[in-house]
């Protein structure tokens, strides 16, 4: 049988997918858990050289809507200096997120990931640049699609000798003008909306509270199950998002009391799998334009000793003053 230049190329190519390679300057794990003697708040402080400086109007607007948000730049700057002390370092840390996947047109997927301007993912790529790259188990609104499975596989990743850091949470945008749920993407005109899969969540939410809900027959798709599940779960917050002055504002909160619920039950049945220690890191992420900073709104920062209890609550001290 003769195979074209093309069918050999194709072969070559996926055979080298499953070749082992081990990225220079890096420890031998798939992960990529940095390597070398730079601190994490050596790192941090490189990482935040590059971001922009604080926009007074929008950090004014930022804090006007969410009290208690502060600055990513000041938060990350905050958390290695805070887990450094605890022992945490770039070469023993494996980063854990359950962020949200982003909705958008597949013809601006692309995009996106080259410009490296997907909204739900720059706190990620920021601690990335400091701890090494993560490991994923979020989904559709920040929700923890990967489950208990999806943990103990990530738990089996981390040095015996080191330690996790988690951070989860809801995003929401928020636009130069205030408009919450809404918010500018660099190059598209079009002000966005702001999570899209939470606001379609609350659309649905928002028929059956309304009376206006279709019968149908497709209760579950497997097709679009994560969805259906953001649905699901936002459902008991029905008379709190409809009493809220601002239904968009009131969103991710209502999200995040869901998902805080489901991702302290995850770790709880995989607290064997815990190392050194582990440190839980959630709230709400708060979008803006692209080039102004972005922000957190910090609502537990959880330290777990190695046998899984939480020994101590580090959330105050992310709420100093910047």
């Amino acid at each position: 049988m003769k195979l074209s230049l093309a069918s050999l190329a194709l072969l070559a190519a996926s055979a080298s997918a499953f070749t082992a390679v081990t990225p220079a300057g890096r420890a031998s794990t798939s992960l990529n858990i940095l390597a070398g003697t730079q601190s994490a708040t050596e790192r941090v402080a490189n990482v935040m050289a590059a971001l922009p400086e604080e926009n007074e109007a929008i950090d004014a607007l930022v804090k006007k809507n969410f009290p208690g948000a502060i600055s990513n730049k000041a938060m990350e700057t905050k958390i290695a200096s805070i887990l450094e002390a605890k022992g945490f370092t770039p070469a023993n840390t494996l980063l854990c997120t359950m962020l949200p996947m982003s909705l958008m047109p597949v013809h601006l997927l692309f995009y996106a990931i080259k410009n490296s301007d997907e909204l739900a993912r720059n706190l990620e790529d920021d601690l990335n640049k400091v701890y090494g790259h993560n490991f994923n188990l979020g989904g559709l609104s920040g929700f923890p699609f990967a489950g208990n499975t999806g943990f103990g596989a990530m738990s089996a990743h981390v040095p015996d000798d080191g330690f996790c850091l988690l951070v989860h949470g809801p995003h929401v945008g928020i636009s130069k003008d205030g408009v919450i749920g809404k918010v500018e993407r660099s190059g598209i005109a079009l002000v966005d909306n702001c999570c899209g899969s939470a606001i379609a969540a609350s659309n649905y939410l928002k028929g059956i509270t309304d009376g206006g809900a279709k019968i149908t027959t497709k209760l579950q798709q497997f097709s679009d199950f994560q969805q259906g599940a953001v649905q699901e779960l936002i459902l008991p917050h029905g008379k709190r998002l409809n009493d809220a002055d601002n239904r968009m504002k009131e969103l991710p909160y209502a999200l995040y009391d869901s998902q805080d619920i489901l991702v302290r039950d995850i770790i709880n049945g995989g607290k064997g799998g815990i190392k050194q220690g582990l440190a839980l890191l959630s709230g709400i992420q708060i979008n803006t334009g692209p080039d102004t900073l972005d922000y957190f709104h910090p609502l537990r920062f959880d330290y777990y000793d190695a046998d899984g209890n939480v020994v101590e609550s580090m959330i105050d001290e992310l709420s100093v003053s910047e």
